[in-house]
């Protein structure tokens, strides 16, 4: 015997069979009679149980780590561990992708860390498509310091003088244009306008190099996040709706969503705190 229950269930035969109490029968089997008479309390958690659930089903991308931090946000004083262990019970794990193994030596030369806002910016482009088949571009930039959104425009298409707009606009907006901005080679990225543009407005073009995509990789970090949580949760009727559905994706993901960079904390809330610095690159 050597759980509880099968003890419980030794003690309870051998009073049934031999006619003794419960005292004889613990005694005969060596029992302690606390543990026959106890009765296991199970902790539903019911509201907790809700309650992470509800979170699951808002933020389908999150794993029990992002949802017990965003339970920690909202008052609710718990451990990581009791918030793994009911995301198992509830079964809301999420499917997790191998990582392929990197060679050593494809990792692309680090780059400076920006040690302040509007330092270092960093664009790309993505694609979708709407609900009539229509291909769609959508432009993408962060500030790299505060990982925050800068700017979210979707089109049909782009071309460099639309992309030097959408920088100017982003520069008034906050006060300053960044000193460098990150970029792939794109032909937008290397058009005649944004490189007159970026030479009147003294912004040096951080191009990445050739096949080495970890060259800007918060913009490419920023781009999975839209693409699990905004572009694969929505389908797009028109371009107006998708720049709506943008619009409100962009206001979530910098004041409400908490980011594993910044300390689990929203691109606002570590805007106004400024007394430490992001994890590195």
């Amino acid at each position: 015997m050597v759980s509880p229950r099968q003890r419980r269930a030794a003690v309870a035969w051998a009073q049934t069979a031999y006619q003794v109490s419960e005292r004889r029968a613990c005694r005969a089997l060596a029992v302690e009679r606390s543990a026959v008479r106890y009765r296991p309390q199970r902790d539903t958690a019911t509201a907790l149980r809700r309650r992470l659930h509800e979170s699951a089903t808002t933020r389908l991308t999150f794993g029990s780590r992002r949802l017990h931090t965003l339970l920690r946000r909202d008052g609710l004083a718990i451990n990581y561990k009791r918030v793994h262990r009911l995301y198992v019970e509830e079964g809301l794990q999420l499917k997790t992708k191998r990582r392929r193994r990197r060679k050593a030596g494809t990792l692309g030369e680090t780059r400076t860390v920006p040690t302040q806002p509007n330092a270092r910016w960093a664009m790309d482009f993505m694609h979708d498509v709407l609900k009539d088949g229509r291909a769609i571009r959508v432009f993408t930039l962060v500030d790299v310091y505060r990982r925050e959104c800068v700017a979210l425009h979707a089109a049909t298409g782009f071309k460099g003088s639309d992309v030097a707009e959408f920088l100017s606009a982003a520069g008034r907006q906050r006060g300053k244009l960044p000193e460098i901005v990150q970029c792939d080679n794109g032909t937008e990225f290397t058009s005649t306008a944004l490189d007159h543009w970026a030479y009147w407005n003294h912004v040096r073009l951080d191009f990445s190099r050739p096949g080495k995509p970890v060259d800007n990789c918060v913009c490419g970090a920023f781009n999975g996040s839209l693409r699990r949580e905004c572009f694969s949760m929505h389908w797009f009727v028109d371009l107006a709706k998708a720049q709506q559905v943008l619009t409100a994706w962009q206001e979530d993901y910098n004041n409400h969503r908490p980011h594993s960079s910044l300390r689990d904390v929203t691109p606002s809330e570590f805007k106004k705190a400024g007394s430490f610095h992001p994890r590195s690159l």
